[in-house]
């Protein structure tokens, strides 16, 4: 049986921890397999919507606070193969584009790639979720 859990991230990366804190438990979430019994497994899923995908910009700095960025969050996810989704329309309202976010972690040898998808296609994924996590 596959629990899929969905980290839904609306917050902005600035004066608070929860978009970290998604990132931090979907990254954690690939590891409790050794909690479950045979046949189970869990399948995260990351969606970056409204203000949320803020958190996928490229270059942001946390050298004052002494942590890693979300940046270098967000590569681990991918490095660990997790799948992440940004709303197209809110990367559009932002006025952002595809070479401003974090896509990929080839830098660190990572094979997944983020994509930037209709709110529709998060809509199809957050239906199938077993559990949602609004962050």
């Amino acid at each position: 049986m596959i629990k899929k859990i969905a980290f839904i991230i609306r917050s902005l990366p600035y004066k608070t921890e929860a978009s970290r804190l998604a990132m931090t438990h979907a990254i954690a979430s690939q590891t409790v397999e050794i909690y479950l019994e045979d046949g189970q497994n869990v399948e995260p899923i990351v969606a970056l919507v409204g203000d949320g995908v803020m958190n996928g910009l490229k270059s942001q700095s946390a050298k004052c606070y002494g942590v890693s960025t979300l940046e270098q969050h967000t590569k681990n996810g991918l490095l660990l193969d997790l799948p992440i989704m940004y709303c197209k329309e809110d990367v559009e309202r932002l006025g952002l584009t595809e070479d401003s976010l974090i896509m990929d972690a080839d830098d660190l040898g990572g094979d997944m790639k983020a994509r930037i998808v209709p709110m529709s296609e998060i809509n199809a994924a957050l239906a199938t979720a077993t559990h949602l996590q609004i962050f």
